[in-house]
């Protein structure tokens, strides 16, 4: 069976590549909330629609390429489905923080030797090196790598980046024991498994 995580990969930009990153991070967001505008107005979720309609607009108002626009407008249908999903209502989504979509190996790729991600702006490529910090694992043979976002968090760059991989099917036979873990604050965690037993995990010296 397939399981799915999400790396969130620091990744180390160069000086003179910041301004373009922040550059192309702040105008894609803008698009997002151009095409936000039109479909809180429309209540339109039809990508094939929003495409015919914005796509053209899109590409010339902000000046950003034909995989960026797709993007954008797959990113903000999305954003709409699930707060119709959740609220039940239409509530206009603003993308005020810059962010960016990338759709692998259109906007990003590793290189061979899978120690640099090559990324799309809108003045080009950049290869920017990374920190896999405990991830080293998914960069192996058989791992799909999925539609990454590129965020900007106190003067520093991530790519939160989906990761795929088959893991082996659980046997039940294995299982003597059920735990479920819910973290929080006053408790740092706590634990009930299926033999009825809790346990609570004091969070007052960490919350001081």
């Amino acid at each position: 069976m397939e399981q799915t995580i999400t790396a969130k990969l620091q990744i180390v930009v160069k000086p003179s590549d910041i301004r373009v990153l922040c550059d192309t991070m702040r105008i894609y967001s803008a698009a997002c909330n151009y095409v936000s505008e039109y479909v809180y107005r429309t209540h339109n979720l039809r990508r094939e629609a929003v495409h015919k309609e914005l796509y053209h607009q899109v590409r010339r108002l902000f000046n950003i390429k034909s995989q960026m626009t797709e993007s954008c407008i797959r990113t903000v249908i999305a954003k709409y489905k699930t707060i119709l999903e959740n609220q039940k209502e239409w509530i206009k989504p603003v993308f005020r923080r810059p962010q960016l979509d990338l759709v692998w190996n259109r906007d990003y790729s590793l290189n061979t030797d899978k120690e640099l991600f090559s990324v799309n702006t809108l003045e080009g490529r950049i290869k920017v090196p990374f920190y896999k910090n405990g991830y080293e694992q998914y960069f192996t043979e058989g791992c799909r790598f999925g539609t990454a976002k590129l965020v900007h968090k106190h003067g520093k760059f991530f790519l939160h980046v989906p990761i795929t991989y088959e893991i082996k099917e659980l046997d039940k036979q294995d299982v003597c024991n059920v735990v479920g873990v819910d973290r929080g604050i006053r408790f740092l965690a706590v634990t009930y498994d299926s033999k009825g037993k809790t346990t609570f995990y004091e969070g007052n010296t960490a919350k001081q």
